[in-house]
């Protein structure tokens, strides 16, 4: 059993991962934490949260993340929410779970 079991699991196009949003933050991180309770990792971003700035950013940072073009990653869910569920198209959870454990090492 991993750690990420209930954040990041398998869909028939890939992946879908659950987020916590922060905002309007000074810095792009993610991953910046893991959020137990609310069976998240935690993300900052630099756009604020309005005029789906702060979404575009997510979507472009867990692309380049994942390294996966733009068009493979998806808003699922919690557009107008802090906590969000993306999808990302053509990766498996073993390959997700050991990049994101590498991540939040030391963490």
């Amino acid at each position: 059993m991993s750690k990420f079991d209930e954040i990041v699991k398998k869909h028939k196009e890939g992946i879908t991962v659950n987020l916590f949003i922060t905002a309007s933050s000074k810095r792009n991180i993610f991953p910046s934490g893991l959020n137990k309770w609310r069976k998240s990792i935690e993300m900052k971003v630099c756009s604020p949260a309005q005029d789906n700035k702060a979404n575009m950013e997510v979507l472009k940072t867990i692309a380049k993340f994942f390294k996966k073009p733009y068009s493979n990653i998806i808003l699922i869910s919690g557009g107008k929410k802090r906590e969000k569920t993306i999808l990302v198209k053509n990766l498996n959870v073993k390959d997700a779970e050991k990049k994101l454990e590498e991540s939040l090492d030391g963490l």
